[in-house]
C-alpha cells in the first residue's frame, strides 16, 4: 500500500455487498470511507442505522464512533484512498440485457480523484472484459495527471445475505490483475481481510468465474425445477427422489424446486453470460434454456395453488406468504413472487401478501395472517412468520419450500 495513506479503502456503493465488505476492512484494521450516491442512504448509515441485514446497528455504530468508517455522497473523498473498490449494483435493462450505468457513473466519479499508485478493484459483477475495456480507460482518461500509476484487479463478489455461516472473512476471494504489480497489491489487500485470497491469470478469468458459479446454480435449479413438473404429473414426492439421489456420496449435489429465482445473481449473472456469448458469434443456448424453465416456474405454481381451491370458486382469494426472494432478508430484487402474483391476478384470483421482513412492497402492504384465504402458497418461509394459525384455521397451503412436512392441509410443491 502507498506509504503516505496507509489502509485507507474508499468503496464506491453500500449495499448488500459494499457495507459488509465495509466492516469486514474495519475488523482488519482499515479506515474506510464508503462512497453511495443515494443521500438518504447515507445519512441512515451515519446515524447507525444499517440498511441490510447481515451488518447490525451495532456494529456500524461501534466502527463509526471510532472513526475507523464514514458514509459520504462526496468522491472527492477517495483521494485519501490507497485502495478503491467499486462494489455498485450491475442489473438488467429492459430487454433483458447488462445495464452497466451504475458502474461506468462510478468509474466516473472516482476518475478526477484517484491518487499515484491507488489499487482500483472492480467487485461488481459483470461480463469478461469490463475491467479492461470500461473501467481501465475511464479512470485512465480522467484521472488526475499526477496520477501516473494506478493499479487495476478484479475480485468479483462472494456475498450471500442472510448466510449464517459463509461471510466476506472466511469466504475465498478470487483476484485478476492486469500486470504483477497490481496483482501484488489486490493480494496484499485481500489477504489482510479474507482467510484467503486465490490468485487467477487475468481479470477475464475472475469475471468469467463469477458467471459460472452463478450460472451453475440458474441451470441447477432449471434442472429441479422442471424434474418436480415430471413428478407431479407422474403422483411421486419430488423431495423424496432428492433425498434418495443425495444418499450418493459422490457426483450428485442436491437442488430443491421452488416459485423460481430472484434476487441480485442468480437472475442475473447468467444473462451477461449470454449476452456475451451473443457478442462474440457464440450462443449459450443451454443457459437460455435454463432461463426460461425457472421463468416459466411462477405461472406452473400458480397453476398449482389455483386446482387446490374447488372449482365452484369463481374469484379465489390467495395469499402469498413470503415475497422476498430468499429467506431471512428483506430482499426484494427480482423476486419471482411478482410474476407469481401477476399470473395469479390474470386468472382471476384475489392476491394479498405477508412477508414479517418486508412492510411495503410494490404499492402495496404486507396484510395480517388473519385475512380469510382460499388458498395459501409459502414461497419464502421467513423467520417470525406463524403458519401455525392457518394451519389450525385449515387453510390449505402451497408449500414450495419443503418446510411443512407432513401437516393435514399441506402440498408440497
Amino acid at each position: 500500500m502507498s506509504a503516505q495513506k496507509p489502509r485507507i479503502l474508499a468503496i464506491i456503493g453500500q449495499g448488500y455487498v459494499g457495507l459488509p465488505l465495509a466492516m469486514a476492512a474495519v475488523d482488519a484494521g482499515w479506515t474506510v470511507i464508503g462512497v453511495d450516491n443515494f443521500e438518504a442512504k447515507v445519512a441512515q448509515i451515519n446515524k447507525g442505522s444499517s440498511p441490510v441485514e447481515d451488518i447490525s446497528d451495532a456494529q456500524l455504530k461501534a466502527a463509526i464512533s471510532n472513526g475507523s468508517y464514514r458514509a459520504t455522497i462526496d468522491y472527492s473523498a477517495v483521494a485519501q484512498a490507497s485502495v478503491v473498490t467499486i462494489c455498485v449494483p450491475t442489473p438488467l435493462d429492459e430487454k433483458r440485457e447488462p445495464d452497466l450505468a451504475l458502474l461506468r457513473n462510478a468509474a466516473t466519479g472516482i476518475a478526477p480523484f484517484v491518487s499515484n499508485e491507488t489499487l482500483v478493484v472492480s467487485e461488481s459483477t459483470s461480463y469478461p472484459g469490463t475491467l479492461r475495456e470500461i473501467i481501465i480507460p475511464t479512470v485512465n482518461q480522467l484521472k488526475p495527471k499526477d496520477s501516473l500509476k494506478v493499479y487495476f484487479a478484479s475480485a468479483p463478489e462472494r456475498v450471500n445475505p442472510g448466510d449464517p455461516v459463509w461471510n466476506q472473512k472466511n469466504t475465498p476471494r478470487l483476484v485478476g490483475a492486469i500486470d504483477e504489480e497490481s496483482k501484488t497489491k489486490a493480494l496484499a489487500f485481500y489477504e489482510s481481510i479474507c482467510d484467503a485470497a486465490v490468485s487467477v491469470s487475468s481479470p477475464e478469468v475472475a469475471e468469467a468465474a463469477k458467471l459460472l458459479e452463478n450460472t451453475f446454480r440458474l441451470v441447477n435449479i432449471a434442472l429441479v425445477n422442471e424434474f418436480t413438473q415430471l413428478c407431479s404429473a407422474s403422483g411421486i414426492n419430488v423431495h423424496e427422489v432428492i433425498d434418495a439421489a443425495s444418499s450418493k456420496p459422490y457426483g450428485f449435489m442436491p437442488f430443491r424446486p421452488g416459485v423460481g429465482v430472484g434476487g441480485h445473481c442468480i437472475p442475473v449473472d447468467p444473462l451477461y453470460l449470454t449476452w456475451w456469448a451473443r457478442q462474440n458469434g457464440g450462443k449459450a443456448e443451454f443457459v437460455e434454456s435454463a432461463d426460461s424453465i425457472n421463468h416459466a416456474m411462477p405461472k406452473y405454481v400458480a397453476e398449482r395453488a389455483l386446482c387446490m381451491v374447488d372449482s365452484s370458486v369463481k374469484n379465489p382469494k390467495v395469499l402469498i406468504l413470503g415475497v422476498a426472494y430468499k429467506p431471512g432478508v428483506g430482499d426484494v430484487r427480482e423476486t419471482p413472487v411478482s410474476e407469481l402474483r401477476d399470473h395469479l391476478l390474470s386468472m382471476g384470483a384475489d392476491v394479498a401478501w405477508h412477508d414479517p421482513l418486508v412492510p411495503a412492497w410494490e404499492g402495496s402492504q404486507s396484510i395480517d395472517l388473519t385475512w380469510e384465504c382460499d388458498v395459501a402458497i409459502l414461497a419464502t418461509k421467513q423467520p417470525g412468520m406463524n403458519l401455525n394459525q392457518l394451519i389450525a384455521r385449515g387453510v390449505l397451503i402451497l408449500d414450495c419450500t419443503n418446510s411443512l412436512q407432513g401437516l393435514s392441509g399441506v402440498t408440497s410443491l
